[in-house]
């Protein structure tokens, strides 16, 4: 597809920029898989588009400029100023996958990925509850991909600091 985001974390600092883009997708626990054989773990995430969302105004009201797009796909309007695609994301070199706070077994689960951040021989993904997936790697090598068209939305994700008030 023309214009989709395709990322490849090899360090720490690459895995940074990774996060950012993949801040409040949405990952059914359904869409993630631990591959042993191939030492890999995936997953298909719905990712907000941050990249096309600063050409539209926080509240939703009209831009008073055209959105940046990259892709082909609907148009959005004044209901719907902002955008999501799926992305395929792919961790190779994983040894072992564990989790906390999270029943993998319950496949319709929806999370919201908050951050991925590297520690020690290992990736941390952390989702929105205090549930996280612990990938044990002592490489890092990760891959995403937009896959498919992105859509319009009309809701821009909003983060709640300590205060009470929303941040961007």
């Amino acid at each position: 597809m023309s214009g989709g985001l395709k990322l490849r974390a090899c360090d720490e600092e690459d895995l940074k920029v990774v996060s950012a883009f993949l801040q409040d997708a949405i990952v059914p626990i359904g869409d993630t898989a631990f591959l042993p054989g191939e030492r890999r773990f995936v997953l298909i995430a719905n990712r907000f588009r941050w990249e096309t969302a600063d050409a539209a105004p926080a509240d939703g009201a009209p831009a008073g400029k055209a959105l940046r797009r990259t892709a082909v796909g609907p148009t959005p309007d004044e209901d719907c100023p902002y955008e999501r695609t799926n992305c395929a994301v792919r961790f190779d070199g994983v040894a072992k996958v564990s989790c906390r706070n999270l029943d993998r077994s319950d496949r319709t689960a929806m999370l919201s990925l908050l951050a991925i951040e590297r520690t020690e021989g290992a990736v941390l993904l952390h989702f929105s509850g205090g549930a996280c997936i612990r990938l044990e790697a002592p490489t890092l090598d990760c891959r995403l991909e937009d896959v498919g068209r992105p859509w319009p939305t009309s809701a821009r994700p909003r983060h709640v600091e300590a205060e009470g008030r929303a941040a961007e």
